[in-house]
This record gives structure tokens, C-alpha cells and sequence, in this order.
């Protein structure tokens, strides 16, 4: 029986349901608002199912059928998008869909550069990129969700494969009236007694309280958050210290403020940033120089926190 709709009419769709109305779908597609209305009229009509419900008011929303359509042709275009990849493989061309994890710690200042210079190189390549903590970096790899992540060397299990990139030592993160603000290192030791600003993320916060472990020191934690921009700016604004691997390029805290960066001594283990994937053979060709471009980019110290930030 042939088929009496599009992939494009399928695309049409998803981007309403996700939309959830034709007008915002258009901009998104770039397509006309009536282009796109013919489109989802013929695929109720072919598959005899009312996948919208039309509210004049609140625009459409999908049925319980539309729901269920709408997941498995999410499903569908994604493995169409394999098939270009596959075709990539065959002929030796990098090409189709990347999706790209990063853990959210430093997302904002590594992917968007990453991805613009990858997609530069490679333009027949889309980068889907997501922003995440450590756990569901590993959750989504596992589910093939994620093709790719960038991350740090934090609990990663068995199944799963690091390729570690650059080490990340740690550094004390103060605001700029703090009695140790003048210090050129300091210690665990000297922090024991000082309010902590905890940056509360799934193995992230462990690493850092291992510190005060190590060195059998209760940590004074008066704070706690799991955004990286409001740490800071809790820390500039006198709530305490807190412990970071990632340095942002200026020494200004979001809200303004001046921060001071003091890096941390002793026998500490540092981060180590790098790319991590499931443990498969068939790496494909899109993949293989994805992670490539992660090296060199890191050889030539083109990634924003490579750069040292003045402590004065």
C-alpha cells in the first residue's frame, strides 16, 4: 500500500504539537501558517484520527490519539535521521544528527563554542545539545537518548566510557571583602571554620565535600544551590566561600559584584574534563569527529576556561 503522506507533513506535525499552534509552529519551520494547516488536515484525514483539538482561544492541543501519534512519529524521524548518519558511515562523510550531553556546570561557557566550530567544519551536521546534571548524563547515554556527552571523570560506571581531555584542579571561589582574599593558596584547614556556599549538584557536591573527608573536617555548609551563576553570585554577596574547578572569564559574579578566585592546595584530586559515551565499537563517523574536535580544541587552548582569571 503506498504511502499517501510526507516525512515533511510528519515534521509539520511535530512541530505543532510541540508548538501548540499553527502560528508558533510557522516560525519555528519557517513555513506558512496555511502550508502547514493543509499538511495536518491530510494526515487526520489519511490516518482517519483527530490528532488536534482546535480551541480558538488557547490555539490547538492534541487529542489523547494525538499523543500517542505524536510520540511515535518523534520516533520515526528519528531513525530517519540514522539513516543519513548510516549513509555518512558508508561513504566516509560526517553528517546528520549529533545530540550532544553537557553537564550544566559549564555548559554555558564550553558548548555553544564547541558546537558553532563543529558545525562550522561540518555543515551537513545538526547538533542537538542538552544541558544536564551528572546522573542523567548517564541515564540518557545508557537509553541512546544522548550520542555524546561532555562531562567530568565524577562515579562514571562500567558500562559507560570516559576519554579524559584536561585536568581541572580545584579553587576557592571568595568574595572580595574576604579575610582570605589577599591569600595567594589556601587549604582545607583554613576553610574549616568559614560559611560554605555548596554547589548541590548529584556527584559534583560529593567531590568537593571528599575534600573536608579527607582531611576529617566537618565543613561549616550554610548554603546550598545547584545553579553555577547563583552560587557565585551567593558567594559575591557575602554568604560564604565555595569550591569550583570551572573559571568563568571575568572575575564579576552575574549580579555584578567582584569575585576573588584562590586556588586550593594539598593532595586534591582535580577534575578532569572530557568526553564520555557508551562503550560501543560502532562509533560512527560524526561521533569520531565530534570527539576529535573536542582535542584539539583543547590542544589549542581555545576553550573559555583554559584562560586564567587575575585574582586582584
Amino acid at each position: 500500500m503506498p504511502f499517501r503522506y510526507t516525512l515533511r507533513q510528519l515534521e509539520y506535525f511535530v512541530a505543532v504539537g510541540k508548538a501548540g499552534s499553527i502560528s508558533a509552529a510557522s516560525e519555528v519551520l519557517n513555513v506558512s501558517s496555511p502550508s502547514i494547516s493543509a499538511a495536518i488536515n491530510q494526515l487526520e484525514a489519511e490516518f482517519g484520527l483527530n490528532l488536534f483539538v482546535r480551541e480558538h482561544a488557547r490555539g490547538l492541543s492534541l487529542t489523547k490519539a494525538g499523543h500517542k501519534f505524536l510520540e511515535r512519529t518523534e520516533f520515526v524521524l528519528r531513525e530517519v535521521e540514522l539513516l543519513s548518519t548510516l549513509a555518512g558511515d558508508i561513504t566516509g562523510k560526517v553528517q546528520g544528527i549529533l545530540s550532544v550531553g553537557c553537564l550544566v556546570t559549564f555548559a554555558q561557557i564550553v558548548l555553544p563554542g564547541l558546537r558553532r566550530g563543529f558545525e562550522e567544519l561540518y555543515p551537513d551536521v545538526r547538533i542537538e545539545q542538552r544541558e544536564l546534571n551528572q546522573a542523567d548524563i548517564f541515564s540518557q547515554l545508557r537509553r541512546a537518548e544522548l550520542d555524546i556527552a561532555l562531562t567530568y571523570d565524577l562515579d562514571i560506571p562500567a558500562d559507560l566510557k570516559f576519554l579524559p581531555l584536561l585536568d581541572l584542579p580545584p579553587y576557592v571561589v571568595l568574595y572580595e571583602g574576604h579575610p582570605f582574599a589577599q591569600r595567594e593558596t589556601l587549604s582545607i584547614s583554613d576553610l574549616k571554620d568559614s560559611p560554605m556556599v555548596l554547589l548541590d549538584l548529584p556527584y559534583s557536591s560529593d567531590y568537593f565535600l571528599s575534600f573536608f573527608r579527607q582531611a576529617d573536617i566537618k565543613p561549616n555548609v550554610a548554603e546550598r544551590t545547584g545553579d553555577m551563576s547563583v552560587m557565585r553570585s551567593l558567594v559575591a554577596n557575602g554568604y560564604g566561600f565555595s569550591i569550583a574547578n570551572v573559571r568563568p572569564l571575568n572575575n564579576l559574579s552575574p549580579d555584578g559584584k567582584k569575585l576573588i578566585f584562590v586556588p586550593l592546595s594539598g593532595d586534591l584530586r582535580p577534575m578532569k574534563f572530557g568526553v564520555l559515551k557508551a562503550r560501543i565499537e560502532n562509533e560512527t563517523n560524526t561521533m569520531a569527529a565530534f570527539i576529535d574536535h573536542c582535542k584539539t580544541t583543547v590542544e589549542t587552548g581555545n576553550l573559555p576556561f583554559l584562560q586564567t582569571t587575575s585574582a586582584s
